[in-house]
C-alpha cells in the first residue's frame, strides 16, 4: 500500500475533507441489492420439490381431503420462510461487516480535534487514537506509539506493538488500541482497507448445495416424470384394455400418481433439519443454515481457529521464573511458588491500577489470587512514570519507599530489561536462555527488574537507573475447558482436526501439544503456504495437522484445497479473519459469545456457549438426523411398493379396481407422521460416534439403499397380490378382498418400521421413542373405526371377511413377517459370496457405508 504525502499538523480542512469523500466514497462496506421478496419466492417455487408439494396439496384438495392439503401447503409455506431468511445471508453479512467499524472517530481537521461519523473519514484525516479505540480505517502513525489487539484480523491474541517508523507503522481498520496514544494518517478507506478487502471476499464466496439436497432434487423430478407418465399410460389403460369407464379410469390414474409420488420425502427433509435444528438449540448449537444439519455426518475434517475457539482468548500468568534460579515455576498452582512474592510485587507496581491491555489484566487477576502471600494491604500511588518508547520497550513506575528513597519497578521486553540491568555477558546470555526455554513453551514473556533512587530531579530516560533483575513471566491463551477431550472424541469418530491460527508457530504447536493433537510437532507456516502450489500444499497438509501465521486468503485457499481433495470441511472461528472460509466450508461454525458478528452472520451454525465440546455434541446430532433420515426414506420406498403395484396390477389382470383414492389418504394420514414424528424421534445407534464419517457422495438416495428398500417393498406387494388374488379366484366379494388388502397394508407399515428400528439395535417397542407408541394406538384405532363403523366401511368400501378371508388376511400377515426376516439372510449370503466379498478389504469410507 503506498503511502499518500503527509498533511500538516493542522489536519485536513472541511473543503477538502468533502471532495475526497464525494471521489472515494463513505468509509464503510457496500450493501448488496435488495431482491424483491416476491422474486426471489418465485425462484424457489419452481424447484421440483416445493413443485411436487404443490401438486400433491392440489390433488388432495381436489378429492376434498383439506386436512392433508393444509399439511403439505404449510410445509411448502415453512421451507420457503427458511430459503428466503437464507438468500439474505449475504446481506446480512455485509451489513454486520460495515457495523463493525468505529461509529465515531477523533480526527484533527480544521487545527482542531473533531469527533466525527467514521463513515465520515476520508484518506488524510489525522486520527488521534488512544487506549481502548476501535481504529476506524487503515492508517500509517506519525506519532507516538501504539500496543493493537488484531486478533480479529490475524488470529494472534496478543497484542502487537505499532511504531512511527518502518514495516510497523501501518494499523489497521476495526482492530482495537490496546495500550498508548498516537497520531496516524488515514491512508485507506471502504473496501480499500484490509478488513473491506475480506468483506469483498466474502461476498464473492458462494454456497454450495449439500449431495442430499441435489439428490433430493433429481429423485424428485425424475419420480414426478414417472408420475405423470404411469398416470396417463394406466389411464388409457384402464379405459381402453380393460373396458373400464372414463370416470373410474381417471380416478385409478389418480390413484397410481399419489401412490407413485412420494410427496413424504420433502416433508422428510424439511421436518428432521428443522427438529435436528431445534434439538442442537438446546445443546446451545444455533443453525443458521438449514443444510448443515445433515452435512455434519459427514464431516471428515475439522479446521480450528486456535485463538478463542480451542483457547479463551484471554491472557493469563501461566509461568514466572526468578533470576537467581534456573526453575521455571508453574503460574497455575494454587499457592504462590516459593521465592516469587518479591518478583510478584514489582510486577503489579509496574502495572498500571486499571489497565485495558490483556496481559496487564491478567498480572492483576494473578495478584489478586495470591494477594494474602504478597503482604501488600494497600496499592501505593505512583510518583513517576517512565511509558514504553520506541528506544526502550520497558515501562517503570515509581513509588515513594518507607526510607525516604523511591522504589522503581519495571516490566517489559526480556531483551529491553536485560538491556537496562547491565548485565555482565555470560549473565545475559543465561539469562536469555531462560526466556528462550520460556518462549518455547508458546508464552509470551516479559521482564520484571527493580531500582532505587534518591535524587531529587527525575532522571529523562529509564536508563539512567541501576537496575536489579528479578526475573521473568510468561504469559499464554490457555485451552477452554474440555478441548483435549473433544479432539479425543473427534479422532474417535474419524474426524480429523486441523489447527489454522494466524498465531506464532511456536504458539500453536504448544496449544496443539496441549490439546492431544496428533502430529503436532510439525507446524506449516503462511510463508510456506505461499510458496507451495496447490499440487505440492494437498501433499503438504496431509501430513501436517497445525499451519500457523496464516492470512484470511490463506485459510480460504486451505479450506478449498481440502474440498477438491473429496473432505467435508467444518470450519470453527470467531474474528473478520475466518469469514470468507466460514462461508466457503461445507459447514461453518462460528463463536457465538466472542466471536464477531460477521463470523457469526457468514457462519452455518453458531456455538452460542463458545464450547469447543458443542461441535462433538452437533456431530453427534447430524449423524444421528442422517441416519433417521435414511430409514424414514427407505421406508417410504419400501411402504410405497405395494401401494403402487396393488394400484397397477389390477388394470392389468382384469381384476376389479382394489385400491381407490380414498384408501391411499387414508393410509397417508398414518405413513406421513410415522416418517415426520416416529423415524425422526428415533435415538442415535450405540456407533454413532465410533464410525467413520460418510462418505461425502452418500445419500439417502442412492441406488444401493432403494434397491434393499424396493426388494422389501416388492416382497411385500407380491404377498399381498397373491392373497388378494386367491380370494378373488375362489368368487370373494371384491369389498372383502379390499378390507384383506387394507389389513395387508396396515400390517406393512407397522412391521417395516419396526424392521428399521431393529436395525438400529432398538428390539422393544417405544423404548426411546413414545412416538411408536402412538402410532401403534393410531393403526389399532384406525382398525377399528374402518371394519367395525359400517357407515366408515361403506364410505370405504369394504366389507367384513368372512372366516375363510381372515384364516388368509391371518396367513399373509405371517408370511409378511417371514420374508421381512429372511430378506436380510438372504442379502448377507449374497454379499459375503459375490465377487465384492472376494476383493480387497474395505477401506475406512466403505466400512462408513455399511
Amino acid at each position: 500500500m503506498s503511502t499518500p504525502p503527509q498533511v500538516g499538523p493542522g489536519g485536513l480542512d472541511s473543503a477538502e475533507a468533502r471532495r475526497r469523500l464525494e471521489a472515494d466514497g463513505l468509509n464503510a462496506l457496500p450493501g448488496g441489492r435488495h431482491q424483491p421478496l416476491l422474486r426471489i419466492a418465485l425462484k424457489v417455487l419452481v424447484e421440483p420439490m416445493f413443485l411436487l408439494l404443490l401438486v400433491a396439496g392440489g390433488l388432495y384438495l381436489a378429492l376434498g381431503d383439506r386436512a392433508e392439503a393444509t399439511f403439505l401447503l404449510a410445509s411448502v409455506v415453512l421451507v420457503i420462510g427458511i430459503t428466503l431468511a437464507q438468500e439474505r445471508k449475504t446481506q446480512r453479512a455485509l451489513e454486520a461487516l460495515r457495523d463493525l467499524s468505529a461509529p465515531r472517530a477523533l480526527v484533527v481537521r480544521d487545527g482542531t480535534h473533531q469527533r466525527i461519523p467514521a463513515a465520515e473519514v476520508v484518506r488524510g484525516d489525522l486520527l488521534v487514537l488512544g487506549e481502548g479505540d476501535r481504529i476506524a480505517a487503515d492508517a500509517m502513525l506519525r506519532e507516538g506509539l501504539l500496543e493493537v489487539d488484531e486478533s480479529l484480523l490475524t488470529g494472534e491474541a496478543v497484542a502487537v506493538t505499532r511504531l512511527p517508523e518502518g514495516e510497523h507503522a501501518l494499523v489497521h481498520a476495526s482492530t482495537v488500541v490496546t495500550k498508548g496514544r498516537a497520531l496516524a494518517e488515514v491512508v485507506a478507506t471502504g473496501t480499500a482497507t484490509a478488513v473491506g478487502r475480506i468483506g469483498l471476499a466474502l461476498a464473492s464466496t458462494r454456497e454450495t448445495p449439500s449431495g442430499m439436497q441435489r439428490a433430493s432434487s433429481r429423485l424428485v423430478r425424475m419420480l414426478a416424470v414417472a408420475a405423470v407418465a404411469l398416470a396417463t399410460g394406466y389411464t388409457l389403460l384402464r379405459w381402453l384394455w380393460d373396458g373400464a369407464g372414463l370416470l373410474d379410469s381417471i380416478l385409478s390414474g389418480i390413484a397410481l400418481s399419489m401412490a407413485i409420488l412420494p410427496e413424504e420425502i420433502p416433508v422428510i427433509l424439511t421436518v428432521f433439519l428443522a427438529m435436528g435444528a431445534w434439538r442442537m438449540a438446546r445443546h446451545q448449537v444455533l443453525t443458521r443454515r438449514m443444510a448443515a444439519v445433515e452435512a455434519l455426518g459427514a464431516v471428515t475434517v475439522l479446521a480450528v481457529d486456535k485463538t478463542g475457539t480451542l483457547t479463551q482468548n484471554r491472557m493469563r500468568l501461566m509461568a514466572l521464573a526468578r533470576a537467581d534460579a534456573g526453575q521455571v515455576h508453574d503460574g497455575e498452582a494454587q499457592a504462590l511458588p516459593p521465592g516469587c512474592a518479591e518478583l510478584t510485587r514489582c510486577l503489579l507496581l509496574a502495572t498500571p491500577p486499571a489497565p485495558f491491555d490483556p496481559m496487564e489484566q491478567a498480572i492483576r487477576d494473578y495478584a489478586a489470587r495470591h494477594a494474602d502471600a504478597l503482604d501488600m494491604a494497600v496499592e501505593p500511588a505512583s510518583e513517576c512514570e517512565y511509558p514504553l518508547s520506541p528506544d526502550v520497550l520497558a515501562m517503570t513506575r515509581a513509588f515513594p519507599d518507607p526510607s525516604g528513597d523511591y522504589l522503581l519497578a519495571a516490566k517489559g521486553a526480556p531483551e529491553a530489561i536485560v538491556a537496562l540491568c547491565r548485565l555482565e555477558p555470560v549473565a545475559a546470555s543465561i539469562a536469555l536462555a531462560q526466556v528462550e526455554a520460556m518462549a518455547s513453551r508458546g508464552l509470551r514473556v516479559l521482564g520484571v527488574a527493580r531500582a532505587r533512587w534518591s535524587g531529587a530531579d527525575w532522571p529523562s530516560s529509564q536508563r539512567d537507573f541501576h537496575y536489579r533483575l528479578l526475573g521473568f513471566v510468561g504469559f499464554g491463551d490457555p485451552p477452554r475447558e474440555g478441548v483435549p477431550a473433544a479432539v479425543a472424541d473427534c479422532r474417535q469418530a474419524g474426524v480429523r482436526v486441523l489447527m489454522l491460527t494466524g498465531d506464532h508457530p511456536v504458539t500453536a504447536r504448544a496449544i496443539a501439544g496441549q490439546i492431544g493433537m496428533a502430529r503436532a510437532g510439525e507446524v506449516l507456516t503462511g510463508d510456506r503456504i505461499d510458496a507451495l502450489d496447490d499440487g505440492a500444499l494437498r501433499a503438504q497438509l496431509r501430513q501436517v495437522d497445525v499451519c500457523a501465521r496464516l492470512r484470511p486468503e490463506q485459510k480460504l485457499r486451505l479450506v478449498r484445497l481440502l474440498q477438491q481433495a473429496g473432505e467435508v470441511v467444518a470450519m470453527t472461528g470467531d474474528g473478520v479473519n475466518d469469514a470468507p472460509a466460514l462461508k466457503a466450508a461445507d459447514i461453518g461454525i462460528a463463536m457465538g459469545e466472542r466471536g464477531t458478528d460477521v463470523a457469526r452472520e457468514a457462519a452455518a451454525l453458531v456455538l452460542l456457549d463458545d464450547s469447543f465440546a458443542s461441535i462433538v455434541r452437533a456431530i453427534r446430532q447430524g449423524r444421528r438426523i442422517y441416519d433417521n433420515i435414511v430409514n424414514a426414506v427407505a421406508f417410504v420406498f419400501a411402504v410405497h411398493a405395494p401401494v403402487i403395484l396393488l394400484a397397477l396390477m389390477p388394470a392389468l389382470l382384469h381384476w376389479p379396481m382394489l385400491l381407490l383414492p380414498v384408501h391411499i389418504v387414508l393410509l397417508e394420514l398414518v405413513i406421513d407422521p410415522a416418517c415426520s414424528l416416529v423415524f425422526e424421534a428415533e435415538p442415535e445407534a450405540p456407533d454413532v460416534m465410533r464410525r467413520p464419517p460418510r462418505p461425502p457422495a452418500e445419500t439417502p438416495f442412492a441406488p444401493a439403499k432403494l434397491a434393499y428398500a424396493l426388494a422389501q417393498g416388492g416382497g411385500l406387494a407380491l404377498i399381498l397380490l397373491g392373497a388378494c388374488g386367491f380370494l378373488l379366484w375362489q368368487g370373494r366379494d371384491a369389498a372383502q378382498v379390499r378390507a384383506v388388502m387394507f389389513v395387508g397394508l396396515v400390517a406393512c407399515l407397522l412391521l417395516l418400521v419396526m424392521v428399521r428400528r431393529q436395525r438400529r439395535g432398538a428390539v422393544i417397542p417405544g423404548r426411546g421413542n413414545r412416538w411408536l407408541l402412538v402410532m401403534l394406538a393410531g393403526l389399532g384405532g384406525m382398525l377399528a373405526v374402518v371394519l367395525g363403523v359400517p357407515a366408515v366401511r361403506g364410505l370405504l368400501a369394504l366389507a367384513l371377511p368372512g372366516p375363510a378371508a381372515a384364516a388368509v388376511a391371518t396367513g399373509m400377515v405371517l408370511a409378511l413377517v417371514v420374508w421381512l426376516a429372511v430378506l436380510p439372510v438372504l442379502v448377507g449370503g449374497l454379499r459375503r459370496g459375490g465377487p465384492v466379498g472376494r476383493q480387497a478389504r474395505p477401506g475406512p469410507r466403505d466400512h462408513a457405508r455399511s
